[in-house]
């Protein structure tokens, strides 16, 4: 069981980017998920979390432009980012609890690039 994020890339201020969490593996379904971002020097940072439910939080930084949502059929959560700012050059992970039928395991995925571009 693992998770995949994809979709990072360069893009200019003012763009977009659709961000993927694919879950793969022994999978019956995928609970809570989290994206969070970490940019050279600086902390992790949480950047948008989506739950079973589809309740969603976002970091003050990104509310407004930022749009956690899942595909539960496809196993795969996904982050619609618009607008985006130089300061959200980061790595982008997710992690998040699977169900592999049995159990229930946290992964964090390999991250994807976010360059934004000024």
């Amino acid at each position: 069981v693992q998770l995949q994020a994809s979709g990072g890339g360069l893009v200019q201020t003012g763009g977009s980017l659709r961000l993927s969490c694919a879950a793969s593996g022994s999978v019956s379904s995928i609970n809570a998920m989290t994206w969070y971002r970490q940019a050279p020097g600086k902390e992790r940072e949480l950047v948008a979390r989506i739950s079973t439910g589809e309740t969603t939080d976002y970091a003050d930084s990104v509310k407004g432009r930022f749009t956690i949502s899942r595909d539960n059929a496809k196993k795969t959560v996904y982050l619609q980012m618009n607008n985006l700012k130089p300061e959200d050059t980061a790595v982008y992970s997710c992690y998040g609890a699977i169900f592999d039928g049995v159990n229930t395991v946290m992964k964090t995925g390999q991250g994807t690039l976010v360059t934004v571009s000024s």
